[in-house]
């Protein structure tokens, strides 16, 4: 217990802020529910400095990026139609499937090939999962039932990354996330099997 009491009075204020609001932010998202949006704001306006004290300089750019799409899937599942509850759950296509492997690889690549010449934690593990969240923030903005598989297969690789680099917190929300985002699949997958009816 004096273990577990000193491990808490370690962790930092935002660290808490970020991940109180980052869970509730994803699981509002997998419950296809639009107020994930201003939550998601909240948690990644604040993980741009934790990552950018944690010399994750890509998961720093990452949550610029979550910051612009954020406001953009914000106003997308604000436009739904008149008749729809919710906005309507699409599947992937073959063509964005392959594009965004595509993007993945030459991504990855690019910016692991930039950042290994910086203090930069992990520069390709970083610049991969980066990539992988790119393009499932893209697809979770724009209700793709697939995009929650990605999500997934990245935060799985989070955890280990966010446990080497001292974050135990951030890891134990991305493991979280790797539960809500397997209930989003299927809460989304129902939504949709509903919809092709």
């Amino acid at each position: 217990m004096h273990t577990l009491q000193i491990w808490w009075q370690h962790q930092s204020i935002p660290e808490v802020i970020g991940v109180i609001t980052g869970l509730l932010c994803v699981y509002l998202a997998a419950k296809n529910v639009i107020w994930n949006w201003p939550l998601a704001i909240i948690s990644v306006a604040i993980y741009i400095f934790i990552f950018y004290n944690s010399h994750l300089f890509a998961d720093m750019g990452l949550q610029v990026y979550f910051l612009i799409t954020n406001i953009y899937g914000w106003y997308f599942w604000s436009k739904k139609p008149s008749s729809d509850e919710k906005t309507p759950v699409m599947r992937i296509k073959k063509n964005e499937l392959l594009l965004s492997v595509l993007a993945i690889i030459i991504f990855t690549f690019f910016l692991g090939s930039v950042l290994k010449y910086t203090t930069a934690s992990y520069p390709f593990i970083d610049s991969f999962c980066t990539a992988c969240s790119l393009v499932a923030q893209i697809f979770l903005a724009r209700k793709v039932l697939e995009n929650w598989l990605i999500w997934i297969f990245v935060d799985i690789i989070y955890v280990g990354v966010y446990l080497f680099k001292g974050l135990h917190l951030t890891a134990i929300m991305y493991a979280i996330y790797v539960g809500i985002a397997l209930l989003g699949y299927i809460d989304w997958k129902r939504d949709w099997k509903k919809q092709v009816i």
